[in-house]
């Protein structure tokens, strides 16, 4: 313990131990996630000015190696490596301790790098036959074997990172790093890597029967069972997102605003039934599918989701709530909604934030829990509003959010003030803008009927489809400004950025005096219940739309 502790820093604003090793696996992870979001970004412009049909950019086949090449960048590595920076800075910096096994580390970032290389090289240089598999690559679809193999690359890496994260936690509760239970986000990202061992198990299972497939050492894969197997690892992949995602509101609501979270106890109760039935989601992506029964898909996508939607009801709370029982305790008192019209809306690590938690709630989450319905899900199946409801959500959440955090990580882990408070400032609101519009023109396109992953539409006539293109074009072009404002600030910083000296001076780490006081939370209970009218109204008129589908005369 005596030479980890040489190897270390005092954070100036929390406190806590930096280790070495600690920091240089975060700064790792870190940078690859930065470069493999530029990649996803580059091919999201390029597919969204395609389905613009006025513009109609690419040809068909670079446009389905666009979608492989977008949906592994920003679906896959850019969100894990990520969360791999998250898996050591809550399992150590958090926690006041020391990374075990280094070495280990190191060798999973290694098998993650190479996996993001190799599949991004196969992806833009193979035969397109061979590589416009697209994130999902069903079988009977057939990759080069250098694709299979770059993805279990990157899956084992996540897995050793996932299992040194609970190596980690484990070591610092037996040296008594900390006191008490593990803080509330060391604890979801702790759910985040429960769900994430069960996902990628199932992906080394589908993965790796396909890549044997694919050299030739097994005949034959059966179509169904790789469906099951793939969505085992697929939809719970973005719920490792989801755990996370939720665990970052918590951080920055704390950082921001000096956030106090209402009920830890109901909060970590909520993220234990996150473990126990998120993964029953995946049977939506499943519920046209013949080879499985009525009986299992209305258990899974009804009785059992319910509590993994009562689970997210609860930190649709418990986050706004803690944000306004910050801001009441710093003076922000009277009325409703002074609380959130006071925000510090110019910090962008808030703004990211508070804006990722509304887009993913109302569009997000709610498309979310409508499709998972059997029957609205057999209208809106393979229709351009799924993309729509994970770019409420993966992109618009998932990717904002973490975002909010970076613009932390940079001036603590790599010590670099912000080159720009201007462009910090306006880079969610970029951002989350361009994702809004992207996300309710697909979510409408679909539910008249566009299909996704389809080159040509022209043939098909809805009613406002030319409107509604240019909407998603535009806010596509909005969303990848944003992104590449937030890619060139960053990089431009850690290389150019002045070196922090004690504390970072921007942006601002919030602590409030008085946390243990008890503060009512009158404004997020007006919020909740417009939120769940809101849900209420679009779940009837999904319904409705689905009655008018075949009319009875």
């Amino acid at each position: 313990m005596a030479e980890v502790l040489v190897e270390a820093r005092t954070c100036p604003v929390t406190g806590l131990r930096v280790v070495k090793h600690a920091e240089n696996l975060i700064k790792v992870n870190a940078v690859f996630a930065v470069l493999a979001l530029l990649f996803g970004t580059i091919g999201a412009i390029l597919i969204a000015l395609t389905r613009w049909e006025a513009i109609h950019l690419l040809p068909t086949d670079l446009f389905y190696r666009m979608l492989t090449f977008h949906g592994m960048n920003m679906l896959v590595f850019w969100i894990v490596f990520f969360e791999g920076a998250g898996l050591v800075f809550a399992s150590t910096i958090v926690l006041n301790a020391r990374q075990v096994a280094p070495k280990l580390g190191y060798l999973a970032v290694i098998l993650m790098i190479l996996g993001f290389l190799l599949t991004n090289f196969i992806i833009l240089t193979g035969d397109v036959n061979e590589t416009a598999v697209m994130f999902t690559a069903y079988v009977p679809l057939k990759a080069h074997p250098l694709f299979y193999l770059g993805y279990i690359l990157f899956a084992v890496g996540a897995l050793i990172m996932c299992i040194l994260f609970f190596l980690n936690v484990y070591n610092a509760k037996r040296e008594g790093t900390y006191e008490g239970p593990v803080p509330l986000f060391t604890y979801g990202i702790a759910a985040a890597a429960v769900i994430a061992v069960f996902t990628l198990v199932h992906g080394a299972l589908a993965l790796g029967s396909a890549f044997l497939w694919s050299l030739g050492i097994i005949e034959v894969v059966d179509a169904s069972l790789y469906r099951l197997l793939f969505w085992g690892f697929g939809h719970p992949a973005q719920q490792i997102n989801l755990a996370a995602m939720v665990s970052v509101w918590y951080l920055l609501s704390y950082f921001t605003v000096g956030g106090v979270t209402p009920s830890e106890k109901v909060s970590r109760t909520a993220f234990l039934l996150y473990v126990l039935f998120i993964n029953a989601g995946s049977a939506h992506h499943l519920l046209v599918d013949p080879g499985f029964g009525a009986p299992w898909k209305i258990f899974n996508t009804s009785y059992v989701i319910y509590m993994a939607v009562l689970a997210s009801l609860i930190h649709c709370f418990a986050i706004p709530a803690s944000a306004e029982i910050g801001q009441r305790k710093r003076g922000f008192n009277k009325g409703l909604f002074t609380w959130l019209i006071k925000a510090p809306w110019s910090n962008p690590a808030f703004s990211a934030f508070f804006i990722s938690l509304v887009i993913f709630g109302f569009i997000g989450g709610a498309s979310g829990v409508i499709m998972g319905v059997e029957q609205i899900n057999m209208k809106l199946h393979n229709t351009l509003g799924v993309p729509g409801h994970f770019h409420g959500t993966v992109a618009a959440g998932t990717s904002l959010a973490f975002m909010g955090l970076a613009y932390y990580v940079v001036p603590l882990i790599f010590r670099r003030e912000w080159l720009s408070k201007f462009w910090a400032r306006i880079q969610p609101f970029l951002f989350g803008g361009g994702l809004f519009l992207m996300a309710v023109s697909m979510n409408t396109l679909g539910r008249l009927g566009i299909p996704r992953r389809v080159w040509e539409t022209s043939a098909l006539v809805v009613p406002y489809k030319e409107l509604l293109q240019a909407t998603l074009g535009i806010g596509a072009v909005v969303a990848f400004l944003g992104a590449l404002v937030f890619i060139l600030h960053t990089v431009l910083t850690i290389i150019f950025g002045k070196r922090v000296e004690g504390k970072p001076k921007f942006p601002e780490v919030v602590q409030v005096s008085n946390p243990d006081e008890k503060t009512s939370t009158p404004g997020t209970i007006v919020l909740a219940i417009i939120f769940f009218l809101y849900l209420a109204i679009m779940y009837t008129i999904n319904w409705y739309w689905l009655s008018r589908v075949w009319e009875v005369r």
